[in-house]
């Protein structure tokens, strides 16, 4: 089966109940820019991700937009490696073209790794 790297509907949290059912779950992990909240795992046989991107970390529209569209690529490129879960990342504080490279990294260190392990990671910034 070829890779599919879209982000279709499929890959999303897109219902109030989706995100509350991983906010149930109250498994999270977190690092300086980002906040990571997962579940056990879904029936659909690939990972989902919902984005909470706050007024209160960007106050401009296109600043949160930017923000939303680097964790998406992301996400689609590497969807293959995740497990089979809803991931719901909220973005902790601001970050622009200058450390979007950072969130990545960050992003990488959170959700490739397996999940299941604890709530925060050593380099959490709480």
């Amino acid at each position: 089966m070829p890779l599919d790297n879209r982000f279709g509907k499929p890959y999303r949290l897109l219902k109030t109940e989706d995100f509350s059912s991983v906010f149930a779950f109250r498994k999270q992990r977190s690092s300086a820019l980002l906040q990571i909240l997962h579940s056990n795992g879904n029936q659909l046989g690939h990972p989902r991700l919902g984005l909470i991107v706050a007024k209160k970390v960007a106050k401009r529209a296109n600043q949160r937009n930017y923000m939303k569209r680097v964790i998406r690529e992301w996400f689609r490129c590497h969807k293959n490696e995740l497990p089979a879960q809803d991931f719901i990342v909220r973005v902790r504080s601001r970050f622009g073209r200058s450390e979007s490279a950072q969130a990545r990294e960050q992003l990488a260190k959170l959700l490739i790794r397996n999940p299941s392990h604890g709530r925060k990671t050593a380099d959490s910034a709480d």
